[in-house]
């Protein structure tokens, strides 16, 4: 084979691992492990179903009440698809947050009180552009994985979705600025 491959380069990427094995990258996921990374994707989801309650809670301007409430509710329709597929392999789904998701949330709330009445909106729209970033850093680790490929194919669909959610709440951050 080695003589081939020197008349054929192409024959190398055909070629087994070194040794027989596969790589890491290469090995599918342990049930368990699919199940912890489809959790930490809920408790991502609850975050921002969270977060986006207390920014309806914290803004007066009825437009960003009604983006805020259809992204909470895509939050939770994710959280509740991806519970699913836990519950399908034989596991628990988390039924909440993380930690820093509760802090971020608590931000939200300190950064509001600091800040007057006509920059409240904006305060707001960078925290739930700050959130986003985190979620899909998260997505993005959880796709970097070897999941089940029919997982992979729901994680990409809602990380998609999070894209959107990061792009329309930036949108409208900008607009914020360029009105001050």
């Amino acid at each position: 084979m080695t003589s081939e491959i020197l008349l054929n380069p192409g024959l190398l990427a055909e070629a087994p691992p070194v040794g027989g094995q596969a790589t890491a990258a290469e090995l599918p996921m342990h049930n368990d492990d699919v199940v912890s990374t489809l959790n930490y994707l809920i408790e991502t989801c609850y975050d921002g179903e969270y977060g986006f309650r207390a920014c309806i809670a914290r803004t007066n301007a009825q437009n960003l009440k009604s983006v805020f409430e259809e992204r909470m509710r895509d939050c939770a329709s994710s959280a509740a698809e991806l519970a699913s597929e836990v519950v399908r392999l034989g596991g628990t789904p988390e039924d909440s947050g993380t930690v820093g998701g509760t802090v971020h949330r608590g931000w939200v709330a300190v950064r509001d009180m600091l800040t007057s009445d006509s920059d409240t909106d904006l305060a707001v729209l960078e925290e739930c552009e700050r959130g986003e970033d985190i979620a899909l850093g998260r997505y993005r680790k959880a796709l970097s994985e070897a999941l089940p490929l029919e997982i992979q194919g729901i994680v990409a669909r809602q990380m998609r979705g999070v894209q959107k959610n990061h792009d329309t709440i930036k949108m409208l951050r900008d607009g914020y600025k360029q009105q001050r």
